[in-house]
């Protein structure tokens, strides 16, 4: 009986262990992701800057990175209910930082880049061997990996096993690899399994093809990732995309064209060939000239001079960009229309703080 009674303590116990370690539910929650696009904004989780004078911040400080790859960095924080936040910087006012951006040739989501001549960083971002990302954002990614990693096992060690991952424009594309990046770590055995990630991606571009689009989606379904998109911002539209015929799914009958036309009279194969030639020359002669010049001669001209030692990687014959993660999108107004008037000087009236703070207060309202 004694041994009975032991062992029901013991797995109730447990239970109530278990139950503790997680605190992040999944599902989007509006409040969640104001106190993490504020914290990213202003260092403080509380966005009302007169609440801000009289109110404790749940959330502290506990980190913040060198500068490191193409003027990337993040910062860690700690909640009082032991959750943490890797928060990453997006896009600042220097030539490196945008390079990150426009060196945006495509790369396998599963590979190797030579950093310098001691680091080799082997990523794999996608069980999809047909997925394709950003080389740009992976670098970024790879630049703050290791002690974003590492940072990760010391609070582990703490007994924090919840984590947010945020990230604003720029910040938001990284996050999405980041995320990625974590997940076949845990899945490797190389990082705890019993972490929980979750993702707010807020006015982030397209961070790679369809098929790392579907894998992402994947590992972060049932409500852990979410892009957030305001419909007047255009920064969540780039990077320019082009869909080839060969970017398709196989079996697609429209790669099989050549072939089929052959089965047919003379006059049909003759139209049809010519249609077909005009339709898929013109796309895969842009996606060369886009891969030549956001990848080897941005790489040429910039990468190497900003990034000693680091090699350039070998791309993938395909800019067939698309939005990843569960979608929130923004749907302005016209109070909000005269709020954030468009008079050609700023170009990114609809992608700052101020806009989105707008949308969510009016779309979800505390």
């Amino acid at each position: 009986m004694r041994t009975f009674y032991f062992t029901l303590f013991f797995v109730c116990a447990f239970a109530n262990n278990s139950n503790a370690q997680s605190k992040l539910k999944p599902g989007f929650d509006a409040k969640e992701y104001l106190s993490l696009f504020s914290l990213f904004y202003f260092g403080s989780s509380i966005p009302d800057s007169n609440l801000r004078k009289t109110v404790a911040d749940p959330f502290k400080r506990l980190y913040r990175s060198p500068e490191v790859g193409l003027k990337n960095q993040w910062s860690l924080y700690l909640s009082n209910e032991n959750a943490a936040v890797i928060s990453i910087r997006g896009t600042i006012g220097d030539k490196v930082s945008w390079l990150a951006n426009f060196y945006a040739a495509m790369i396998p989501a599963i590979g190797s880049l030579h950093m310098n001549d001691s680091t080799q960083f082997n990523y794999k971002l996608s069980a999809d061997s047909m997925a394709t990302v950003h080389v740009g954002w992976t670098v970024s990614m790879a630049s703050m990996a290791p002690d974003i990693v590492q940072k990760i096992k010391e609070l582990r060690a703490k007994d924090v096993t919840d984590f947010y991952i945020f990230g604003h424009s720029q910040g938001g594309a990284i996050a999405f690899l980041l995320r990625s990046y974590l997940h076949y770590l845990q899945q490797d055995g190389n990082l705890p399994g019993d972490i929980r990630f979750k993702t707010y991606c807020s006015a982030a571009p397209k961070p790679g093809n369809m098929y790392y689009a579907y894998d992402y989606e994947n590992i972060t379904r049932d409500g852990w990732g979410f892009t957030i998109v305001n419909r007047k911002d255009w920064v969540p539209e780039s990077p320019y995309t082009i869909q080839r015929i060969q970017d398709m799914n196989i079996p697609n009958p429209l790669i099989n064209t050549k072939k089929l036309l052959k089965k047919e009279k003379f006059g049909v194969r003759l139209i049809g060939g010519i249609l077909f030639g005009r339709v898929n020359r013109k796309p895969q002669k842009a996606q060369k000239m886009y891969t030549k010049y956001l990848g080897k001669t941005i790489y040429k001209l910039a990468i190497k001079d900003a990034l000693p030692g680091f090699k350039q990687p070998e791309y993938v014959a395909s800019n067939n960009y698309m939005r990843a993660g569960s979608p929130i999108v923004l749907m302005p107004d016209e109070a909000y229309q005269q709020r954030f008037k468009e008079d050609g000087k700023d170009q990114f009236v609809h992608h700052h703080f101020a806009p989105y703070y707008y949308l969510i207060q009016k779309h979800y309202p505390q």
